[in-house]
């Protein structure tokens, strides 16, 4: 761990100046007790770091929670070896590709699972509560549960060290979500340009505690988490049914995580309660489990939390990237994408030559950096990988 400023303790080894630069600037914020904590996977991001977990006393800054609000992993463990697998992986990776929409913008055409009609209803009855109509930000919302995105969000076929497989996804809150967070980011920016409020990068801008502004943000967030986990439920009963058919026999879930890494909330660190956001970061109370993903044709992780109280209880939620997607498009070739993904069944595309592994960080030092933060359970390897342009 490096302790960058009295604000800002760092535990990544590989940091860009541009980085912490940004980090730098948003732990001199005001409001933020007692420091923030920069992971190993860090990287430049929308006002604040991605890879960076904020506590904050009576105010929250909506670009510091991210813009995929409850973006994060599930991932449940079979009964299933690799022995137990049909040789054609290519057939299960297009049968959850027609199972899971992927891409940008892309939804399902309509609403005709039972487990999805029970998660639409829920969702229904805590908007609300919530007193928000979802609806005013996306009309289709309801057709986006159960949708992956794109980018670095995916669904793999995994196997452990002992051979055991795995199923693995990594999704948000899909449009609805984001157009909550920008709203939210721009009625922080309006206000500060109202009130005259200095600030060291606009979207740094924030909601005060005890405002109806801040209150309907928290509300509306709120929704959007939980949005975000009923999604990567509702993808990964998809998954498990496309699994059960090619392998002909039942999934048996023997054991199932389910973590945010772009949120808030309420906890108490150094003394005080605080508005802790967790932007591209995971939670690892002692004893807690977690997921750390590498990129698509890099190993995973299964950990448990260290509850290390100077890191505020947190650990990297990823490789972190290393070039931005424009940066990787012009170093790498769809070549090298083929080479890096060998033994990986993948929709062989040059649309991912942004998320070539060479386009983010280290996995390997990531986890060794972290080594004070979590325990590693368990040691995935992708066999097939299903992913959206």
């Amino acid at each position: 761990m490096e302790k960058i400023t009295s604000t800002l303790l760092s535990w990544a080894s590989i940091l860009e100046d541009s980085t912490r630069e940004q980090a730098v600037t948003t732990s001199t914020m005001p409001f933020i007790h007692p420091h923030v904590a920069l992971m190993p996977d860090a990287h430049l991001g929308l006002g604040a770091t991605v890879g960076s977990v904020i506590p904050t006393l009576g105010a929250i800054m909506p670009a510091a929670v991210g813009v995929d609000i409850g973006c994060g992993m599930i991932a449940v463990r079979t009964q299933f070896t690799r022995a137990d697998l049909p040789k054609d992986t290519v057939s299960v990776r297009e049968a959850i590709e027609r199972a899971v929409p992927t891409s940008a913008g892309a939804y399902n055409d309509s609403v005709e699972l039972e487990h999805a009609h029970r998660r639409i209803a829920e969702l229904e009855e805590r908007a609300t509560a919530a007193q928000f109509d979802p609806g005013r930000y996306a009309a289709n919302w309801r057709l986006q549960l159960g949708t992956l995105g794109s980018g670095n969000h995916f669904a793999e076929l995994t196997i452990d060290e002992s051979d055991m497989v795995w199923l693995f996804l990594h999704s948000g809150s899909r449009g609805v979500g984001n157009k909550i967070a920008q709203h939210h980011i721009k009625v922080a920016q309006d206000l500060a340009r109202k009130w005259w409020i200095a600030l060291p990068h606009k979207d740094l801008a924030y909601l005060v505690e005890g405002t109806d502004e801040f209150w309907a943000y928290i509300r509306e967030m709120r929704w959007a988490q939980h949005f975000a986990l009923l999604n990567r439920e509702e993808m990964m009963d998809r998954v498990v049914t496309a699994v059960e058919e090619w392998v002909g026999s039942p999934v048996e879930r023997l054991e199932e995580i389910n973590c945010h890494h772009n949120y808030t909330e309420q906890e108490k660190h150094f003394g005080k309660q605080v508005w802790l956001s967790r932007k591209g970061a995971i939670s690892a109370r002692h004893g807690e489990p977690g997921l750390i993903p590498g990129s698509m044709g890099t190993a995973s992780y299964v950990v448990v939390g260290k509850g290390n109280p100077v890191a505020l209880h947190s650990s990297p939620h990823g490789a972190g990237r290393a070039y931005s997607r424009a940066a990787a498009r012009r170093t790498f070739t769809h070549e090298q994408l083929r080479e890096a993904m060998a033994g990986i069944e993948y929709r062989d595309t040059d649309a991912f030559i942004d998320e070539i592994p060479m386009a983010y960080k280290d996995i390997d030092q990531v986890m060794l950096d972290a080594a004070d933060l979590v325990e590693v359970l368990h040691t995935l390897r992708q066999i097939v990988n299903v992913k959206g342009d």
